[in-house]
């Protein structure tokens, strides 16, 4: 019981939904790291092995794999691999597009439409963090990545709405450019919306849904997060 306490305690508010002997699903706070950087800050990856080490009593170094990332800022419902077997069967999902993630945003304005598809090139400036879109007569040395995702609006409230969306590709920052692109930048986006947010707002995507194939159990599973109940996920009935 030690050793789980000391080990909860550390984790602090990381919430663990499932653990089995090969995954184990958790959830992101927002504005921790996926995984650790130059800037030293705490991340995901090493909490939970830290966590795993304790409660399992693991000596060594404990094995687990990331087989997706969130950005910075998002929160929401992850998967990790505790097996290579496990990494290496989850990867071939999502390079497969067998791996389900659903979004919850909260954009600005509200959509022209109440559903749609995006279809948009993305090329990434590594050096400044951005995300151009690119016209795909124009990507000739194919730089520019295909990024593709389906919205539907949810509600509306105060000029703000709420929409879902599910993924199609996993591009860096494509949520955010695409909805951005339609004239719905998300709420709290510095990055893509700096002409409708403010600095300090914080930024309205959740990871609210993933869906794979257990890589051994060969069972379909699906696991589900729901945003805080803070402003401006506040604004409306999340469920």
């Amino acid at each position: 019981m030690g050793n789980r306490k000391r080990s909860m305690e550390k984790m602090s508010k990381i919430d663990l939904l499932y653990e089995d002997n090969h995954i184990l699903i958790a959830v992101k706070p927002p504005n921790m790291l996926t995984q650790g950087d130059q800037t030293g800050d705490r991340d995901m990856l090493a909490a939970l092995k830290e966590d795993l080490k304790i409660r399992h009593n693991k000596p060594g170094n404990v094995f687990l794999g990331m087989v997706h990332r969130l950005d910075r800022p998002v929160g929401g419902v992850m998967v990790f691999a505790k097996t290579s077997k496990a990494a290496s069967r989850l990867s071939e999902q999502i390079r497969n597009r067998q791996f389900d993630k659903t979004y919850l945003a909260v954009v600005h304005g509200v959509p022209e439409k109440t559903f749609g598809t995006l279809e948009h090139y993305l090329a990434k400036n590594e050096k400044a963090n951005y995300v151009n879109i690119v016209d795909p007569l124009h990507n000739k040395n194919g730089e520019a990545k295909r990024a593709v995702l389906d919205y539907t609006l949810r509600a509306s409230s105060a000029g703000i709405s709420l929409v879902n969306i599910k993924l199609h590709t996993g591009r860096p920052h494509q949520i955010r450019v695409q909805m951005a692109a339609i004239g719905n930048p998300l709420y709290g986006d510095q990055k893509y919306g700096s002409g409708l947010n403010k600095p300090g707002m914080q930024l309205a995507l959740w990871s609210s849904e993933i869906g794979f194939e257990h890589p051994t159990l060969k069972e379909r599973m699906s696991f589900k997060s729901t945003p805080p109940s803070i402003y401006p996920w506040s604004e409306f009935v999340v469920i």
